[in-house]
């Protein structure tokens, strides 16, 4: 879902993969301690990449959902849920699913 997520926003070049690879193997850690977790993993994926994206002053995915002419991008919600869905907090929008990005 992740991967599908940025490839939408042209961001699944290697160095982005390779990112991705990084976040879930962070992750492995964590679900092998909560394994009941399981269906809140694709969201904290989705937020490991995108603060470590952060991290290195790159915003993603940018919102271009709202009138908003300042640059910003979406967050994930729930932050520990299941069905996590991209979302524009300026305009309070739910914009996709996650890994449904266009």
């Amino acid at each position: 879902m992740v991967l599908h997520d940025l490839a939408a926003r042209s961001f699944d070049d290697a160095v982005m993969v390779s990112l991705l690879e990084d976040a879930v193997a962070g992750r492995q850690w964590w679900l092998d301690q909560w394994p009941d977790g399981a269906e809140h993993i694709a969201g904290l994926v989705a937020q490991d990449v995108q603060d470590r994206l952060v991290d290195s002053g790159i915003r993603w995915p940018r919102c271009t959902a709202c009138d908003d002419l300042h640059d910003h991008e979406l967050r994930i919600e729930p932050e520990l849920g299941p069905d996590p869905h991209w979302v524009c907090e300026r305009a309070g929008i739910t914009v996709a699913p996650l890994g449904h990005l266009t």
